[in-house]
């Protein structure tokens, strides 16, 4: 088996080292960059690898290192952890082909689960279809107040605008708001808004997701 390695790119030191040695007591090789050019001239797009990247570094962020990434034809799976986990830097890391988006603080298995998954990545053929038809079963077996959250929820916007569209309480948001995620077993809204994009509720970029939304409530 080739080595499997991690590259970690984060400009906090502490939040580095950390990473870096929760990943060396699992036996995976970690490699630290505090800025995300310093990575780019170091990445070996040839061996086994995938990439924990922040987002809100000084210089260039790292949404724009994905884009360099890209450009320079390097195709590793992109982890991107971050504390500020606003819907459209979300859904702009997934459009742009991250496989997955962690918040700060992380938990250390959820972080672990996830770069083992990268490293081991499939083509995304059969097991991709079959994730798109479970999240569609949950989806369905929302109540239609449910899904009234869902929407707004994976479009951004907050519990108080929710409230006003729907002429309901925050309360009552808060409360359907954490069975939705329950049902749709995300446990974070990276994840919830993962799903979303996944099955063509959220249109790319724009957000503008009313347009797939009547297709989808007719599923139900």
């Amino acid at each position: 088996m080739p080595e499997q390695l991690v590259y970690v790119v984060d400009d906090d030191q502490g939040m580095l080292d950390s990473t870096v040695w929760l990943l060396d007591s699992v036996g995976l090789r970690a490699l630290p960059f505090t800025n995300g050019q310093a990575f780019l001239e170091a990445c070996d797009p040839s061996v086994a690898a995938c990439v924990l990247l922040d987002v809100r570094m000084p210089g260039m962020g790292g949404l724009a290192v994905q884009e360099a990434m890209r450009e320079r034809g390097i195709d590793l799976p992109v982890i991107f952890v971050s504390g500020h986990a606003d819907v459209p830097i979300v859904v702009r890391a997934f459009r742009a082909g991250a496989v997955d988006f962690i918040e700060k603080p992380y938990n250390e298995q959820l972080l672990l689960d996830s770069v083992q998954r990268a490293l081991n990545r499939q083509p995304r053929s059969a097991p991709a279809r079959s994730s798109s038809r479970d999240v569609q079963a949950r989806f369905d077996s929302l109540t239609p107040r449910e899904r009234d959250i869902l929407l707004p929820l994976v479009q951004g916007h907050t519990n108080r605008e929710i409230a006003e569209q729907l002429g309901i309480s925050v309360k009552t948001v808060d409360l359907y708001r954490s069975r939705v995620m329950k049902r749709m077993q995300a446990d974070s809204l990276p994840a919830l808004v993962g799903m979303a994009i996944g099955v063509g509720l959220i249109e790319p970029f724009t957000l503008a997701a009313s347009v797939n939304w009547g297709r989808w409530a007719g599923r139900g």
